[in-house]
């Protein structure tokens, strides 16, 4: 009986997930036309800070808790599906065109900021430290980097607002558009979070291992308000807020959900990550930026071979998991 009241839970959750990110992107869009500012910059601030609410909550939780490995997974893990499965989908369903300014500026700004924590994560190898830290200076570097992010930013809207020609006439009046974006950001982390306990609930009742709820449940489940606004934009040719969400959310990711807890309660020391996980950390990065940059647009081939990258690098750790006994 438990089990299936938290199934119904778990539908009542993706339901509010769906209409969340329907009425996320419509507030997001009209506020755009709004205020003259391309629909990219909303997507990078708005739509990116708000669905990164659900990591920023688990982060937080896990350093409370001690459980320092659960806070890097879920920075790593998402930023990892975020590029590889959100965009690939997304992709396969509308190939996704790429501004040249994003390509430009905004895409190796993601790089950078992911080579910075592999920088600050790798002690041993590049300190000769004994063991891999990252410490509270570490977490005040990676807030330091996003005052950068947001001068870039408040730089660019002022950009945008200057050579602003043609905007396209705003759906809903302003009032009602930020009303639309606050009840689908509710909409989309709350739905998430009932999702995830939900299904984590689920998963203990039928035996499956803490380690393996955390290498799936809560890395999916945390990336699902990203996931169906990444559905819903692709499907509505809103590319520019499907771009600017995935490059917002990686680099809020890095620097506010693992920065912010580590600044605000000090070092923490993962034990568990592999050399694995730091290459695809990167490589998914630079893989995002290589697809943009060859004919400014990420096709539907492109986007599938994304899709095969990330059931390959999943299939490697649940293989992991299994063959050391985690399940």
């Amino acid at each position: 009986m438990e089990i299936f009241y938290q199934v119904i839970l778990l539908l009542v959750g993706f339901v509010i997930l769906i209409k969340g990110a329907d009425y996320m992107i419509d507030g997001a869009s009209s506020t755009a036309s709004h205020f003259k500012v391309s629909k990219l910059l909303i997507g990078l601030t708005i739509i990116a800070f708000g669905t990164g609410a659900p990591e920023l909550a688990v982060s937080i939780s896990s350093i409370i808790n001690g459980s320092t490995d659960m806070l890097l997974g879920n920075v790593i893990g998402s930023n990892i599906l975020n590029i590889l499965l959100l965009v690939g989908i997304g992709a396969v369903i509308r190939p996704i065109r790429i501004k040249k300014d994003s390509i430009a500026k905004e895409l190796p700004l993601l790089i950078l900021t992911t080579v910075a924590l592999i920088v600050l994560f790798l002690d041993k190898a590049l300190n000769g430290a004994e063991i891999n830290t990252i410490s509270r200076t570490d977490g005040i570097i990676c807030l330091l980097c996003f005052a950068i992010f947001i001068f870039y930013i408040i730089r660019m809207a002022q950009k945008n607002r200057k050579a602003a020609k043609e905007v396209e006439k705003p759906k809903f009046k302003l009032g009602t558009s930020i009303i639309f974006i606050i009840l689908g950001l509710i909409g989309v982390v709350g739905g998430a979070e009932l999702v995830v306990t939900s299904a984590s609930t689920i998963a203990s009742a039928i035996g499956v291992s803490d380690r393996m709820i955390a290498l799936t449940i809560v890395a999916f489940g945390t990336s699902l308000p990203e996931l169906i606004t990444t559905i819903k934009a692709a499907k509505r040719g809103e590319t520019e807020l499907l771009v600017g969400n995935i490059i917002g959310s990686n680099i809020f990711n890095i620097c506010i959900v693992l920065g912010l807890p580590v600044a605000m309660f000090g070092t923490i020391t993962p034990e568990s990550f592999q050399i694995a996980d730091v290459v695809m950390l990167v490589g998914s990065a630079v893989i995002l930026y290589i697809t943009a940059k060859t004919g400014s647009k990420i096709t539907r081939a492109e986007g599938a071979l994304m899709l095969l990258a990330f059931i390959a690098y999943y299939s490697f750790i649940i293989y992991g998991a299994i063959a050391g006994g985690a399940i």
